[in-house]
């Protein structure tokens, strides 16, 4: 594993005891990152509007699709890293 990811995977580990909750976009901004950085570009069909919260997971990841994987890694070390400051 290098270095990266392992920061990577350290950052993941602090979002979850950040001080205090981030707000629902940055929250999503964070999800978006991490599937970007974990699995690549986005999979699958959009879920149903009715199924509000995974349809707004899935357009969040799909606004960082061609994000390459790495530059979605430090981007999510560091908006993880701006929010326990």
């Amino acid at each position: 594993m290098s270095d990266l990811q392992q920061t990577f995977q350290k950052a993941a580990v602090e979002a979850k005891s950040l001080p205090s909750k981030p707000d629902t976009d940055t929250l999503l901004k964070l999800y978006a990152l991490y599937k970007q950085g974990s699995a690549g570009d986005v999979t699958g069909d959009r879920p149903s509007a009715m199924d509000f919260v995974a349809a707004a997971k899935y357009d969040a990841w799909k606004n960082v699709e061609g994000t390459d994987p790495e530059a979605a890694m430090q981007q999510y070390i560091g908006l993880v890293e701006s929010l326990k400051a």
